[in-house]
């Protein structure tokens, strides 16, 4: 991310009153204030920290000595290991908000061996880090007194529960309600959403459609079993029903268009192994330390710079191909890729107070490099959007560019074309370079063995 900022607040970190997150020449701080001054200094010498960092389940930071920006409320600056690509639950499959869930749970059942408990259990709390979640929120935490409820129960049924329940049950799209509603899914909404059936299982029951009932009057508090302050041990229950009703649900990624594009397309072995190696040639070319793979489907190609050590965001439009990425990457424990949904003709906008507690996608850039393999005949000929448009969206996010041009001639693109007329006479190879031009130099341009299409390397022109 290309945040250069001198001591400006994070305009995302500014609803708790024990601290905020600070930009300082280009760095990301947080300001501890002192009202939070007894809870961190437990998290820290109870061990806690040291325990959920060395499981890598909280960000790691360090101590340092600068001033904040409001001296008179800080008690510690620290700065946390930085994240080098921020997502949104909304941006999630279904098995990585399931991961959330669970490691909130098991952060949630480890602080409570430290006398402490989690008051703040947003998802948006959750980012990935070295491809697994890590909870970000160091001011989270809060000592644990004996009787109290859990504050965050609500919150945590609205993040995590209504949400997947919505998406195992209903439609995995539904998990696109997280960009309407930033406090997560309303219960009384999910309640009147999911099928009726759910309400035979009891965890659905309890958590979500009798919790709906009462969302009202408990709007504002904590819920309390019973009415009453709740022993230790029921708050160990409350923990555990809620981490077996998560783990409880699934969703099967049925065979779709994009899930399964590489078992039908008019790529021959050759050609797909040719094109791979104009990819790895392009990258040790410019050597990025970021990627941005558009398009990515199940990432065959993001794991060709995920491989080199490269931090890559692998996009697609698909939840199927998503969660058969992600569920790849976790199988053979990867760093260094986050598969993640996204409608680029749609893309995440910046939402929140003011439109700035969560970053549109440009505002997370711009990337080192952008892949956009496969994709621009979708843009152009599926969604209408003229080449210049592509072009000058292209400019940007990203510093350097490896794009596949596919010619009209080619099948794809007359599958595309058999059921509507040609009204896209600007759809050419000639004038997809001039338009590309305006913006990139074109560094290297290779023809793909056996096939029509062509790769191009392309560097960002300086202003």
């Amino acid at each position: 991310m290309d945040k250069i900022k001198t001591s400006v607040n994070e305009p995302s970190s500014f609803r708790d009153p024990c601290g905020f997150l600070f930009y300082k020449d280009g760095s990301i701080y947080r300001q501890i204030n002192t009202i939070y001054k007894e809870n961190y200094d437990h998290l820290m010498e109870s061990g806690l920290y040291k325990t959920l960092v060395d499981t890598n389940l909280l960000i790691p930071h360090k101590e340092i000595d600068i001033d904040g920006l409001e001296p008179d409320k800080a008690y510690k600056i620290i700065k946390p290991e930085p994240i080098p690509f921020i997502s949104y639950p909304y941006e999630w499959c279904f098995s990585q908000l399931k991961d959330a869930a669970l490691a909130t749970f098991k952060i949630q059942k480890i602080a409570m061996d430290f006398e402490m408990t989690l008051k703040d259990c947003s998802a948006y709390n959750i980012q990935f880090r070295k491809g697994r979640p890590t909870f970000i929120d160091t001011l989270s935490f809060e000592k644990y007194h004996p009787g109290q409820s859990w504050i965050a129960y609500r919150q945590v049924c609205q993040h995590f529960l209504a949400p997947l329940a919505l998406m195992s049950y209903k439609d995995i799209r539904l998990n696109q309600l997280f960009r309407i509603f930033i406090d997560g899914i309303p219960l009384d909404l999910a309640s009147s959403l999911l099928p009726s059936s759910t309400s035979f299982k009891a965890s659905l029951l309890s958590h979500i459609h009798l919790h709906a009932k009462s969302q009202k009057h408990y709007a504002d508090k904590a819920v309390k079993i019973g009415g009453h302050k709740i022993s230790r041990l029921s708050f160990m229950g409350l923990i555990d029903s809620l981490e077996s009703a998560t783990r409880k649900m699934y969703w099967k990624a049925k065979g779709t268009e994009w899930a399964d594009y590489y078992e039908d397309t008019n790529y021959s072995p050759a050609a797909i192994d040719h094109k791979k190696e104009i990819v790895a040639k392009f990258l040790d070319m410019i050597n990025p330390e970021t990627v941005w793979d558009l398009g990515a489907n199940d990432g065959l190609f993001s794991r060709i710079a995920s491989n080199r050590r490269i931090h890559t965001i692998s996009f697609d439009i698909d939840p199927a191909a998503v969660e058969k990425n992600y569920l790849r990457s976790v199988k053979k424990g990867e760093t260094n890729i986050i598969p993640l949904l996204l409608d680029l003709t749609n893309p995440s906008p910046a939402i929140g107070w003011e439109n700035q507690e969560r970053m549109s996608l440009i505002e997370r850039g711009p990337t080192d490099t952008a892949f956009a393999l496969a994709l621009i005949h979708h843009l152009a000929i599926s969604n209408n959007l003229p080449i210049g448009k592509i072009a000058n969206f292209f400019n940007s996010i990203c510093k350097s560019l490896i794009i596949e041009f596919v010619p009209k001639d080619d099948s794809q693109v007359q599958r595309l074309l058999s059921t509507r007329e040609d009204i896209f006479p600007d759809y050419t190879q000639q004038n997809f370079e001039i338009e590309f031009k305006k913006y990139f130099t074109i560094k290297n341009a290779e023809n793909i063995k056996d096939s029509k299409r062509t790769m191009y390397l392309m560097k960002k022109k300086e202003n």
